[in-house]
């Protein structure tokens, strides 16, 4: 599987240091950090399960908003958008519900994760439509519970759901699917989503690419993607002010220039007391290192 990660605050291995972690927290909250860890464990159980072909993007940033879509997985017949959560403790996705669940009792949790997934596929798709990405396949919203302490009651939620246990599962349904487009074009169609082509330079639309007629028809891939449509509506501006708090990749050194985002909100009353308690740290250690000193310069 060919991954292509726009995680911010990483170095090159993929690794996060405790300095970047701390201001990633603070710029994103306190899931962030979490929610990546979920990330590579479903990337890794991705990456063990599925046939070759697949191209997953992982952490990129919708042009002109904040909206971060976690995880985009493409595949010869399959189309995701897949959201991988670290929280633990019973649970009841309903509909477009997510509630936690204490004695049998549901009550509303403070963070609807299905909800979430369902904006951020909604603003994906919204994207794809401003830009004339055409896929020939569905997107499919996939919710992720990493943990193996969630265990999730569905009952006809308005996502797909996926428990810990159930990831190989999920990935041979995947390996299932019919084929549509080949390897060449999944690639070459995660690139047309990182790097859109202006709606002046795009080629008039042709039908879909498949298996069957593609092999006549490779010069002329990036076709599929094009549409009639000459105005650009815009983003959702609900999904852009609930998603603020997603993480943001890092832009791409080939990138063209792009129009500043938007400044970010202000900081947060649990960022301001977790910046409280790290200076209250520092001082500690200064504090202890000066007592050091001049114990020892007696």
């Amino acid at each position: 599987m060919r991954v292509i990660d726009n995680t911010p605050f990483q170095d090159a291995q993929g690794n996060i240091n405790i300095i970047s972690r701390i201001q990633g927290t603070l710029q994103y909250g306190t899931s962030w950090f979490s929610e990546l860890e979920a990330q590579k464990a479903v990337v890794a159980q991705l990456d063990r399960f599925l046939d070759k072909g697949f191209v997953l993007i992982r952490n990129f940033t919708l042009p002109n908003s904040t909206i971060v879509i976690p995880l985009v997985l493409l595949g010869p017949g399959s189309f995701h958008l897949i959201f991988a959560t670290a929280v633990r403790g019973q649970f009841e996705a309903k509909g477009m519900e997510w509630n936690t669940v204490k004695n049998g009792v549901p009550t509303p949790a403070s963070r609807n994760l299905i909800d979430l997934v369902s904006k951020l596929t909604r603003a994906f798709q919204k994207y794809l439509q401003i830009n004339n990405i055409r896929i020939p396949m569905q997107l499919e919203p996939v919710l992720i519970a990493t943990n193996p302490g969630a265990n999730v009651e569905t009952i006809r939620p308005a996502v797909r759901v996926v428990r810990s246990d159930a990831v190989k599962q999920f990935a041979n349904t995947i390996n299932q699917s019919s084929p549509v487009l080949r390897a060449e074009v999944l690639l070459s169609t995660a690139e047309l989503i990182l790097e859109p082509q202006p709606l002046s330079q795009q080629t008039p639309p042709e039908p879909a690419i498949s298996v069957q007629t593609e092999e006549r028809q490779m010069s002329r891939a990036q076709a599929i993607f094009n549409s009639a449509e000459t105005a650009e509506p815009e983003m959702p501006e609900q999904a852009v002010s609930s998603l603020r708090s997603m993480p943001q990749p890092q832009a791409r050194p080939a990138q063209q220039a792009r129009p500043a985002k938007k400044k970010s909100p202000a900081i947060s009353r649990n960022q301001i007391i977790l910046l409280a308690v790290l200076g209250i740290f520092e001082c500690c250690i200064l504090f202890g290192g000066a007592y050091l000193l001049f114990f020892f310069n007696q």
